[in-house]
């Protein structure tokens, strides 16, 4: 019976040690959180209510059931939403905007109370649909494409200040797509139709003023060269014009020689082709 006893007593001390230091083990675990790299923690305690310290990297202790860790990423993460906006002349522009943000570490504390963990997905849509419809009805619809460094700028500009007012940190702002209704598509496509039919009209008048002035420089050498066969007809009298004659005669005479189906040269007709009578054979 004794030994029974002693070994019952053994086996309930045994048990409680195992029952202690597994509650040990999970009181250590519950006390202990770890924050990874790119990661900051913001303890909120049931009594002071949110720390004001923001906790790095690392595995720290908590008083379990009393301080529960939340966990930020503080890396920088992409958003991208669209927005449609109206435009100075009242059209309707479709765009996409891109942002790389992320949360002042300083102002982690502020932001879980104010915002919590979800902060981006609750301010930046909100400010960036504002920011654009604020700066797009600025310009007009043309304008946009013409001056877009410019429009990016200005919504880069206000977008970085609007987030500050959330302790947000944006990194980079871009404009990735603009669009706009179909009406002003066509629209712009009818302007750019008449643009290069003004241009082809341009073009033909120009064509046509250069032709005219070719003609008149082309007539008034005709006419220089009219004048100047006159006046030397009329200084040498009626020997320039048998001089052409022969000439012109000769150039007949050597083509029907090259030619293979003339055999010979008929003596009854005038070779000379109208040349003055007295200059013929036989005369």
């Amino acid at each position: 019976m004794g030994s029974n006893q002693a070994a019952v007593s053994f086996l309930t001390n045994l048990a409680r040690a195992a029952i202690g230091l597994g509650a040990a083990s999970t009181l250590l675990s519950s006390s202990l959180y770890t924050v990874d790299g790119g990661q900051r923690a913001v303890l909120f305690d049931r009594f002071r209510g949110v720390l004001d310290d923001t906790v790095g990297e690392g595995t720290h202790f908590l008083v379990p059931l009393l301080q529960q860790p939340y966990i930020f990423d503080i890396r920088t993460r992409p958003h991208t939403f669209s927005s449609i906006s109206g435009t100075k002349d009242l059209q309707m522009v479709n765009l996409t905007l891109r942002l790389l943000s992320r949360p002042d570490v300083e102002h982690l504390p502020h932001i879980f109370k104010t915002l919590g963990l979800e902060y981006d997905e609750k301010v930046l849509p909100s400010i960036g649909n504002e920011v654009l419809k604020a700066v797009v009805a600025q310009f007009n619809a043309d304008q946009l494409l013409t001056d877009r460094p410019h429009v990016s700028a200005l919504v880069r500009e206000s977008l970085i200040r609007r987030a500050r007012d959330f302790n947000i940190v944006l990194d980079d702002v871009a404009i990735t797509h603009l669009s706009y209704g179909a009406e002003f598509s066509k629209a712009v496509e009818q302007k750019q139709v008449a643009q290069q039919e003004a241009e082809r009209s341009k073009f033909v008048v120009a064509k046509a003023e250069q032709e005219r002035r070719a003609a008149i420089i082309r007539a008034e050498g005709e006419s220089e060269s009219a004048k100047l066969i006159s006046d030397a007809t009329a200084a040498a009298g009626m020997g320039l014009i048998e001089l052409r004659r022969i000439e012109a005669s000769r150039e007949i005479a050597a083509t029907l020689a090259k030619t293979p189906n003339v055999a010979y040269l008929p003596s009854g007709n005038n070779m000379l082709l109208g040349l003055n009578p007295s200059l013929a054979p036989g005369r």
